[in-house]
C-alpha cells in the first residue's frame, strides 16, 4: 500500500481524521479495482453460461417493491458493510484468528484485547484510551511485516475460517447489483488488504477499509488516519462517489449497526442488514427497508475494529465460567 502520510491524533481532530482516513481508503479501494474488474469479469461470464442452463433464481426483493436496483444505471452502486452484514462475525476476529495460529501473537496480547472488549460490551461506547490502546496493539503485531506476506496468509484464513460464513441472503442482494451492471464495494473497519481479499473471493470490484502505513512495502505499525468506522466510512464513500463520478442519491448501502447511520444516511436507497436494536429503531422509523438473515434473535457484533481475536478468548472464558459454575 502507498504511504500516504501519517498525522497524529494531536495534530489533527477527529473530523480531520476521519476525512483522512476515508480519502486513503477510497485511494486504495480505486488502485486495487483494475485487478478485481478483470477477475470479476471472468466469473460473470461464467455465471452467465450457468444460468443460460438453470432456472433463473427468484429476485431478493418482495414483489411488492418496485424493481430495484435499476438494470444499466451507471451512475449509481452499492456499498456492503462487512462484520454482520455480509459475513457472519467481524473479519478482524476471523483474520486474529489466523494469525494467533501462525504464532504472530502471545496469550497475552489476548488477556488485553479480551478487557477492552469486555469493556466495549459493558459501557456501550468505544472509551478513546481504549480503542487507542487496541488500534496500537493490533498495529504492533503487523509491524515490520511485509505487506505480500500479510496478503498471501489473508488467502489462506479466508478459506479457513470466512468462506463458510459468507450471508447468502446479503451476497444475493450484492449479486442482484452486479448482475444490474453496477459496482459493487465492501466499507469496513477491516484492513483494506483483508477486505479486498473478501471482495475479490465474492466477485465485487472492490473494497474500502483502514488504511496502514507502509514504506517500501513493510508495514510501519502506524495507520493513515484512523480506522474505517462510524463517520469515517461515510467519507470514503462520498469520496469513491465523486471520484467515480456516482450520484448518491442513486446507490445503495446496506448495514447492520447503527454505527454506520452517517454512511445509510448519504444513499438514496439505505438497508438495515440484521440490524442491532438502535439501527432496527431508526430504519423504521424513516421507512427504511429491512432485511434479517438470522435465525432468533441472535445477537450482532463481535469485536471492535481494532481488536484482532478477542473473541476467542472472550468466548471461551465466558465458556469456562459457566463450566465452573456448573461443577459447583
Amino acid at each position: 500500500m502507498a504511504v500516504l502520510g501519517w498525522l497524529t491524533p494531536r495534530r489533527r481532530s477527529a473530523t480531520a481524521r476521519s476525512v483522512l482516513a476515508g480519502e486513503a481508503a477510497a485511494e486504495a479501494a480505486r488502485k486495487s479495482e483494475q485487478e478485481l474488474a478483470e477477475l470479476a469479469e471472468a466469473e460473470a461470464e461464467a455465471r452467465r453460461k450457468a444460468d443460460a442452463d438453470s432456472t433463473s433464481p427468484a429476485s431478493p426483493l418482495s414483489p411488492s417493491e418496485p424493481e430495484f436496483p435499476v438494470v444499466g444505471d451507471n451512475l449509481a452502486a452499492a456499498f456492503f458493510d462487512l462484520d454482520n452484514t455480509v459475513m457472519q462475525g467481524a473479519a478482524i476476529f476471523h483474520f486474529g484468528r489466523g494469525l494467533y495460529k501462525r504464532k504472530f501473537f502471545q496469550r497475552r496480547d489476548l488477556a488485553r484485547f479480551a478487557w477492552q472488549q469486555a469493556w466495549f460490551r459493558l459501557a456501550g461506547v468505544e472509551d478513546p484510551e481504549h480503542m487507542q490502546d487496541a488500534r496500537e496493539s493490533a498495529l504492533s503485531i503487523v509491524k515490520g511485516h511485509r505487506v505480500s506476506e500479510l496478503m498471501s496468509i489473508g488467502e489462506e484464513i479466508y478459506d479457513e475460517y470466512m468462506a463458510d460464513r459468507i450471508w447468502p441472503g446479503t451476497r444475493a442482494l450484492a449479486q442482484a447489483h452486479l448482475d444490474a451492471g453496477q459496482k459493487v464495494w465492501l466499507v469496513t473497519a477491516a484492513p483494506v488488504e483483508t477486505a479486498t481479499i473478501i471482495a475479490r473471493r465474492l466477485g465485487l470490484t472492490g473494497a474500502l477499509g483502514t488504511v496502514a502505513e507502509s514504506v517500501r512495502g513493510v508495514y510501519t505499525g502506524r495507520l493513515v488516519g484512523e480506522p474505517l468506522h462510524g463517520p469515517a466510512k461515510a467519507e470514503a464513500v462520498r469520496a469513491l462517489a465523486a471520484a467515480e463520478g456516482l450520484d448518491l442519491t442513486r446507490c445503495a448501502a446496506y448495514s447492520d449497526s447503527h454505527n454506520d447511520i452517517p454512511m445509510l444516511s448519504l444513499v438514496g436507497h439505505p438497508y438495515a442488514i440484521n440490524p442491532d436494536a438502535k439501527l432496527r429503531k431508526h430504519a423504521r422509523a424513516r421507512e427504511w427497508r429491512l432485511r434479517d438473515y438470522r435465525t432468533g434473535r441472535k445477537a450482532a457484533k463481535v469485536g471492535i475494529p481494532a481488536a484482532a481475536g478477542v473473541g476467542a478468548l472472550a468466548g471461551g472464558t465466558a465458556a469456562a465460567v459457566a463450566l465452573h459454575r456448573r461443577r459447583r
